[in-house]
């Protein structure tokens, strides 16, 4: 036995020495052929087309950035790109490719961040970074330009070997999501090209047309030159510097409203809506810290979070222009107008209140929110969050993470949220309940991005005296006469559609609307300014994606806590009894510690709320009693009825909206349906969503287990939701009421596979190019400022 194990270590060594030895010999063969590689090569060329009005910049700009746009920008974006090649931008194409994976939960130690124009701003650092160009960096020669980069042999690899004439690709083929992946440099594509024939690009969709073929071909020979982006306009300019002015007065109130501000808005895509034109996308600038004033070139402060010390005496706040292709997984617009920047002056400067001092930037205050800026007034911390409540959840599915089971198999898979009103979450006495819980309230991210996971006790010990410190709190204001009631929900101030938002969970991402969409979920959350905040700061502000396996499991431990306190406070609105009945209904089969957690620190508060119920389903009521109490801001979007298809049609896909159980369980995650109406007028879309049931959502390692697909059911919505589509249907008006019926009688995952024959377009359809660009083009004509590019990434293969 042990001489075998001997034997495959040296065959494997062996094999390794060869692949190596070969990679040398292409390389002494490149070299030999087409000069050494080194950057300066490439920047010196593309120095002489650097020209606004070149042949290249507009060749580029028309015929070249398109094909990108639509072929590649679809799988090549933010951490989740195969081989960390993101093209979204000329920079990420030039920094050029990475055999390290980011999403990497097992490493001990954190990894060093590779963010593209933060961590390095030239090729020559990235390649100290172990990045390989997929551009030619030999001698300049349209021969070389082709024969010495990897993106023009991955195009070349893919017209050689197109998809072969099949539904369903075979075991050549691996779409998961957590594949390994072949990331070879140039010197090793010949070996790649051997092993992989169906390796080329785009991988496992279909080939490029000979035009758009051609078109990239003879960019990349032509010296594939990318002009820096064209500057922004005059109007613009005197925005951006008018918000820079008001951030970096030299107040110390100005400075720490400013520094919060900052570490809520880092990861969203601001733009001044009062300059944006009616269905044109707008300019959007990302909030950063520099070194440099307003007037000077941006220095980013390059930090792995917004609240780290940016050893400088002075930090100054900036807008950077948004000049990356717009992807929707990583896409969070956040208006700036004069209404908003006014409640800004309202809350952080006109309100009466003294800061003495700046907090210190150390991890253990920096981290929490609840003890760096205690000086801020609770009032102006929770309204700037709810101003934009979609966008301050919406962060920790779209902020630094991309993709994230870490933390999304925490949560249920559809579920409401209604927020506490400000009048109850600002009260003189939980202001000062919370300043007696700062130290309780600490958060994993004070331990930085190396951590251990040892320290998880400390942290439940904490939320555990937390917990029962609330309860008591509860109790006594409620012996004081103050019993929970409809009024104690913020309902928008009669105006603002943030009041209640839906989260729909898609397995390892998600996405977050404003209103309450589908039927009455099975759980809901009540988030007050604590709670809130505390998500931010645990899975926006203090995430790490590159983090090591310890940060990453304290992040979805800690997210518990959260998700239980959210629905602990809706609980608390039901009578006590129902609200036993309900948590023993969400926590099935949970484990004897939950159990032990819910009685001891959870479920103790046992006092009545002040609603009065009068039929004997008390949450199906409470749920009546609150969408009444915010019906003046939930806003129509979504909504099937809404669609311009006839109302036979209409009835149709409502009955689609009613799949449930094992049909639903076989079903996708995320299905985008385009019906093409009969009276010859633009395609409609919809989307059907599948919410995966559970007995309950607290285990980390163990979900199927937990999963409950007999109480699977799907909602169905009116325009597009999601960024990561499973499956595309697309199906004329007149042949709904047989999609329909097929789709109801699905029973088996052959069934499903009959029904995609009819009306798939699958990742193997021949058309699949021309409906991706149709869906997309809808998608941004009908949602401007919200939409950006799909990702491809999780495409089933069915």
């Amino acid at each position: 036995m042990q001489y075998k194990q001997n034997r495959w270590i040296k065959l494997f060594i062996g094999v390794i020495l060869i692949c190596s030895g070969c990679a040398t010999i292409a390389s002494l063969d490149l070299n030999r052929l087409y000069g050494e590689e080194d950057t300066n090569n490439r920047a010196y060329a593309i120095a002489a087309l650097a020209t606004p009005e070149s042949t290249a910049t507009l060749f580029y700009e028309n015929e070249v950035a398109p094909v990108i746009n639509a072929r590649c920008v679809v799988c090549h974006a933010c951490y989740d790109a195969p081989c960390q090649l993101k093209m979204t931008h000329p920079d990420g194409i030039e920094r050029g490719a990475n055999k390290e994976r980011v999403y990497h939960g097992s490493r001990i130690i954190a990894a060093t961040p590779n963010r593209l124009m933060i961590d390095a701003q030239s090729s020559s650092e990235w390649r100290e970074r172990d990045f390989y160009p997929v551009l030619n960096e030999r001698e300049q020669t349209a021969t070389a330009n082709t024969q010495a980069s990897v993106l023009a042999k991955m195009l070349a690899l893919k017209k050689a070997n197109p998809l072969p004439d099949d539904k369903v690709l075979d075991e050549r083929f691996d779409v998961s999501i957590d594949r390994s992946q072949q990331c070879p440099t140039i010197e090793e594509f010949e070996g790649y090209a051997q092993s992989q024939a169906f390796g080329g690009m785009p991988y496992a969709l279909p080939e490029l047309s000979d035009d758009e073929h051609n078109t990239l071909i003879s960019w990349i020979q032509s010296g594939a030159y990318m002009p820096s982006p064209a500057p922004i306009s005059a109007a613009q300019q005197k925005a951006v510097d008018q918000l820079e002015q008001f951030l970096n007065a030299d107040s110390l109130k100005v400075q720490l409203s400013a520094r919060y501000i900052y570490e809520h808005l880092f990861s969203a895509h601001l733009f001044f809506s009062e300059l944006s034109e009616a269905d044109v996308q707008p300019q959007f600038y990302n909030l950063v810290r520099s070194r440099t004033p307003t007037g000077q070139p941006v220095e980013i402060i390059a930090s792995r979070r917004p609240f780290d010390d940016p050893k400088v005496t002075r930090v100054y706040y900036r807008l950077y222009p948004v000049t990356s292709t717009i992807v929707n997984k990583t896409h969070q617009p956040y208006a700036i107008n004069k209404a908003l920047t006014d409640k800004w002056q309202q809350w952080f400067v006109d309100a009466d209140y003294q800061v003495t001092d700046m907090p210190s930037y150390q991890p253990e205050v920096a981290a929490n929110p609840l003890t760096a800026f205690t000086q801020l007034p609770v009032n102006a911390r929770y309204r700037f969050m709810l101003e934009r409540a979609q966008n301050t959840i919406m962060g920790y599915i779209k902020g630094p993470v991309c993709r994230g089971q870490v933390a999304l198999n925490v949560i249920n898979d559809r579920f409401w949220v209604f927020f506490v009103k400000p009048e109850v979450a600002a009260s003189s006495e939980i202001n000062t309940f919370y300043e007696t819980q700062k130290d309780n309230l600490r958060l994993p991210a004070e331990k930085e991005s190396t951590a251990f996971t040892v320290t998880w006790i400390e942290y439940a010990s904490r939320q555990g005296d937390y917990m029962r410190a609330r309860q008591n709190f509860m109790s006594a204001e409620i012996d004081k006469g103050h019993h929970f009631n409809p009024d104690d929900i913020w309902d928008g101030d009669g105006e603002n559609q943030n009041a209640t938002l839906t989260v729909f969970r898609h397995f390892d991402n998600a996405t977050v609307i404003k209103g309450l969409v589908g039927e009455q979920p099975k759980t809901a959350w009540v988030i007050d300014y604590a709670l809130l905040e505390r998500i931010h700061y645990l899975l926006v502000a203090g995430f790490d994606v590159y983090g090591n396996y310890g940060h990453q499991l304290m992040t979805r431990l800690y997210m518990d806590f959260l998700r239980m306190e959210g629905e602990s406070n809706f609980l608390a609105f039901l009578p006590p009894d129902s609200r036993r009945k309900e948590l023993a209904s969400w926590y099935q089969k949970s484990s004897p510690e939950l159990t032990s957690f819910f009685e001891g620190k959870v479920s103790i508060f046992d006092q009545p709320s002040g609603m009065e119920f009068k039929t004997k389903n008390h949450k199906q009521e409470l749920f009546d009693i609150f969408t009444q109490h915010v019906e003046k801001v939930l806003p129509e979007r979504y909504q099937v009825r809404d669609s311009h298809l006839t109302t036979n049609s209409k009835a149709l896909l409502a009955q689609l909206g009613k799949i449930k159980g094992t049909s639903a369980s076989i079903l996708p995650e995320l299905t985008m349906i385009m019906v093409k109406p009969k009276d010859g007028k633009k395609e409609e879309i919809f989307t059907l969503v599948r919410n995966s049931a559970h007995f309950n959502v607290n285990s980390l390692f163990s979900e199927n287990a937990n999963r409950d697909p007999k109480n699977d059911n799907v909602t169905l919505v009116h325009g597009l939701l999601g960024s990561y589509p499973d499956a595309f249907w697309r199906v004329k008006e007149t042949e709904l009421a047989r999609m329909v019926a097929l789709a109801q009688q699905i029973k088996t995952e052959q069934d499903y596979a009959s029904f995609l024959d009819a009306f798939a377009v699958r990742r193997t359809s021949k058309d699949f190019w021309q409906f991706s660009e149709k869906l997309n083009q809808i998608f941004m004509q009908d949602n401007p400022i919200e939409a950006g590019w799909l990702d491809y990434n999780r495409l089933e293969n069915r």
